[in-house]
């Protein structure tokens, strides 16, 4: 004979399934996002898969992982601008580097093709040969 489920009593609160959710250590979490490691490396670190921290930061905070990662690593990068500047007054390679990526300066010499005259022809240049006082066109 089948058996007859037991009616559940909607007094008695439900007994949740499944294991209890971590918490996530906000101060680290954020001392991580400023040193900008990665989504993964903070995950692991945090001992919390990361879909699930993904999930429990939009439910605690209304921000996805990558919104909230944005809004924390802008201090580092902050810090991070702050000693290169720093350092690139006394070393010129910083100075050079700075230069380099954040004003658009490039150490390329171009060179102009072009003759005199802006026309394409290529240039004709005279060598005078030694020891034989003559002429010579390339």
């Amino acid at each position: 004979m089948p058996r007859k489920k037991k009616e559940r009593n909607p007094n008695v609160p439900k007994k949740k399934m499944g294991r209890p959710l971590k918490e996530i250590d906000y101060k680290k979490l954020d001392s991580l996002c400023f040193i900008q490691c990665t989504g993964e490396e903070i995950s692991a670190i945090l001992d919390i898969d990361y879909s699930n921290l993904n999930k429990k930061l939009k439910n605690e905070t209304g921000k996805t992982f990558t919104q909230y990662y944005a809004e924390k690593r802008s201090g580092g990068k902050m810090s991070l601008r702050r000693r290169q500047f720093a350092m690139s007054e006394t070393n010129p390679t910083m100075a050079i580097w700075l230069g380099k990526n954040w004003l658009g300066q490039s150490d390329k010499t171009e060179i102009d093709h072009k003759s005199s005259d802006s026309s394409m022809k290529p240039t004709i240049i005279e060598i005078i040969a030694p020891n034989m006082g003559e002429e010579k066109e390339l």
